[in-house]
């Protein structure tokens, strides 16, 4: 199997070199960073193995819920609030119940 070779940006002669002759990597600037492609672009695997990491989810298969605007009295969210995170999913589980129970 081949290995994919990235390729390198080649950078206007008028910037300066990114390191110096002992290695010593300079300040960027925003001309630098001009010159920069995504990383995403660059490493896609990389990017993905990283958002992994950090718990995020991939596309859902079908949508399961719905996003909608609710206007509900302070003393309702503040309770829930108080009750921690993942507090909008418990109150979808209490009306859940409550529509599963015949909504009276």
């Amino acid at each position: 199997m081949k290995e994919k070779k990235l390729s390198m940006p080649i950078l206007p002669d008028s910037l300066l070199p990114l390191t110096d002759d002992d290695g010593e990597v300079r300040e960027l600037t925003a001309e630098d960073l001009r010159h920069f492609r995504p990383s995403t672009e660059v490493m896609p695997d990389v990017v993905k193995a990283f958002e992994r990491m950090r718990g995020e989810r991939g596309p859902q298969k079908a949508p399961v819920k719905e996003r909608v605007g609710l206007r509900l009295d302070r003393e309702v969210v503040d309770y829930f609030r108080h009750t921690g995170p993942g507090w909008q999913s418990r109150i979808n589980e209490i009306l859940a119940e409550h529509v599963k129970a015949g909504g009276k």
